[in-house]
């Protein structure tokens, strides 16, 4: 991975800039892009330092993540379930074809995000339907390394606040996070210290560019700066999944 060292940290500076302007997108710019060069959990093992700092980051808001954490634990340990579980039924983290599946995750992430889908989901359903989409989302996760579907478009279907969101944004992706490293720790494939490293060294201009990006964040309309980033992912998304037809 070391001769692809520029384009990893440039790529993590970008998907920083683009988490700090609109919240999210560090781990799917980062595994979309990076998934031209490489297996996406190879890509995925690189995110997770970074990954994990930045949402720590994104919870450190003043406001105990308590409340949010027993509304939201369903969720959370289904996550963990679907991840662990598919990648010990996977035997190996490195499926033919994840290319192909990862780019048809950012692809339907992004029609999703163009679409403007508004749907609501009652109070009523969440005690069957958070583990479920926990469990979908983490499944996803242990083929392609990316956290966000169904699990945001859930977060953003319940009815938070602005400031709430992002706190439920950083908990999911945190546990995400953590259950992506377990899964790759338990395979013996990917996480060895040289991998670690080169986590630990794209974490600093994953933070340069969160703070460029909420400074720029201040100066841009953030809806327009999101189509075009759900632009991006469906063209990135595309050639993904139509690679190898």
């Amino acid at each position: 991975m070391t001769e692809y060292l520029p384009l990893i940290l440039a790529t993590f500076l970008l998907a920083g800039m683009v988490k700090g302007v609109v919240g999210l997108g560090l781990p799917t710019i980062a595994v979309g892009l990076l998934g031209l060069l490489m297996a996406p959990l190879q890509a995925a093992a690189l995110l997770i330092i970074p990954s994990m700092v930045s949402n720590i980051w994104q919870l450190c808001d003043g406001r105990s993540p308590l409340p949010m954490l027993r509304r939201l634990w369903p969720m959370l340990l289904g996550i963990v379930a679907g991840t662990l579980l598919v990648a010990a039924a996977l035997h190996s983290l490195d499926l033919p074809g994840a290319s192909r599946w990862l780019g048809a995750a950012l692809v339907l992430y992004a029609v999703l995000g163009l679409a403007r889908v508004q749907v609501r989901v009652a109070a009523r359903y969440e005690s069957w339907l958070a583990p479920l989409i926990g469990a979908v989302t983490g499944a996803i996760t242990a083929v392609t390394g990316v956290f966000v579907i169904p699990a945001v478009p859930y977060l953003q279907a319940i009815g938070l606040e602005k400031d709430d969101l992002i706190q439920a944004l950083g908990l999911s992706f945190s546990v995400s996070t953590l259950a992506l490293a377990a899964a790759l720790g338990h395979s013996g494939e990917l996480l060895q210290p040289a991998v670690l490293g080169l986590s630990a060294l794209a974490l600093l201009p994953a933070l340069l560019g969160m703070a460029a990006g909420q400074w720029l964040r201040k100066r841009i309309s953030a809806e327009r700066f999101k189509r075009w980033f759900f632009i991006g992912l469906l063209l990135l998304g595309s050639e993904l999944a139509l690679r190898g037809f």
